[in-house]
């Protein structure tokens, strides 16, 4: 038995109870609101610009949500009270209330619970607070800087926004923020401790020092003179990320609550793993031993064995390392028989966000029975050994799905969806 082998194999756990998606709202850089979204993950073309906010640095493209008018989205307020994170969340989480036939003026807020992931809050805020302190003195500092930027405020707002008093929580496990929220919420709803959870993630880091501190790592793709081409995940030329920003927020509910209320169940949450690299501080461990763990225990949970699994979003970053790591485990835990694809070809990395917005889109792909593509992958990397989505759409019956994330600090989570 190989070393890897012996790690998945000490992961096994019994079946749990899934538990029903019933809502779902994104707002990313393909556009706000679900369909919107969906509709340009679909179609496979990048949202990737250079953007004048950057202007001067030495990487300079991003993915931004277009058209997000605070006072018009949110309130008239917000720009006063709320970072970009909390203003997506907000946004996000309205759709998904909605979206699932639920009226917060109607519940039980006391039976409602909040799980955000967020990866780094309002980093915007402390960077334009920051500078108006040193160009005009601290009496020009905001009173609301601390609760504008604490990246708990994502889910303190959205209880605030909704009337939920439930147990409210921010997770922060880098780029599976957004996932290790989705696990712990169904965490919460197994152990009774509520009866429905707003859960996701938000993440708003376009902003120039932390554009900045990710190249000065290497992260970032370099090909600023074709920005729509530069996030290529498992491309044999990929050469690192776009960095992006978005919302994902999911309703989950206990499946029988859902159905006993006429609800429309999207989707089954029925497996999630996560697991630590304890290797390094940004690189994947070369073996993916501990991802390999996570994407097991979460097939365990949802009773799956490999083969039932037909698709799987993957974190796909489009970064040298963690691409070919992650196939590598992929093919490993899986086999080569499950379609994959990489939205963030299209949305760019959204960070904290990225592994609730990349489950929502999964759950949308095992509802419609289709596979969005990988966008702008030209020659598949010879060192990928899966069926990458490519050029278009793929229609295909799915009974289950994977959606993996990772994050610097060697965090992992995996979630498996069951089809309805």
């Amino acid at each position: 038995m190989s070393a890897a082998t012996a790690a998945g194999a000490a992961t096994a756990v019994r079946p749990v109870t899934p538990v029903a998606v019933t809502g779902l709202g994104l707002v990313t850089a393909a556009g706000i609101g679900t369909e919107a979204t969906w509709d340009g993950v679909c179609a496979g073309v990048s949202a990737a610009a250079r953007n004048p906010a950057l202007e001067g640095l030495p990487v300079d493209i991003s993915c931004t949500v277009p058209g997000f008018d605070p006072a018009r989205h949110v309130g008239r307020r917000s720009a006063l009270m709320h970072d970009r994170f909390t203003q997506l969340a907000i946004v996000a989480a309205r759709e998904a209330v909605a979206d699932a036939g639920l009226d917060p003026a109607q519940w039980d807020g006391a039976r409602v619970g909040v799980v955000v992931g967020c990866g780094l809050g309002g980093v915007s805020t402390w960077e334009q607070q920051h500078r108006r302190m040193l160009e005009h003195g601290p009496a020009k500092v905001s009173a609301l800087l601390v609760p504008m930027l604490v990246p708990n405020m994502a889910a303190g707002n959205l209880a605030i926004d909704l009337g939920a008093t439930g147990p409210n929580l921010v997770t922060a496990t880098a780029c599976s923020s957004g996932a290790t929220a989705i696990g712990t919420a169904a965490q919460l709803l197994r152990e009774g401790a509520c009866d429905i959870v707003v859960t996701g993630g938000a993440e708003a880091g376009v902003s120039p020092l932390m554009v900045t501190g990710f190249a000065q790592m290497g992260a970032l793709s370099r090909r600023l003179d074709e920005p729509a081409a530069a996030s290529r995940p498992f491309d044999a030329g990929r050469d690192g990320f776009v960095i992006g920003e978005g919302s994902g927020i999911l309703v989950l509910e206990r499946e029988a609550d859902a159905r006993a209320r006429g609800a429309r169940v999207r989707s089954l949450l029925a497996g999630y793993g996560a697991s630590a690299d304890a290797h390094h501080l940004t690189a994947p461990e070369p073996e993916g031993r501990a991802v390999l763990a996570a994407v097991r225990t979460a097939l365990d949970q949802a009773g799956a064995a490999p083969g039932d699994i037909g698709h799987v979003n993957a974190h796909g970053t489009s970064t040298r390392l963690n691409d070919a790591v992650e196939a590598a485990t992929l093919r490993t835990a899986l086999g080569d028989g499950a379609a994959v694809t990489s939205t963030k070809g299209v949305l760019g990395h959204t960070l904290g966000a990225a592994g609730a917005i990349e489950a929502a889109l999964t759950v949308l792909a095992v509802e419609r029975s289709l596979v969005p593509p990988t966008a702008n992958l030209e020659q598949l990397d010879p060192s990928v050994e899966l069926d990458v989505v490519a050029g278009g759409p793929r229609k295909t019956t799915l009974d289950a799905a994977l959606s993996t994330s990772f994050g610097f600090g060697g965090q992992n989570a995996a979630l498996v969806f069951r089809a309805a």
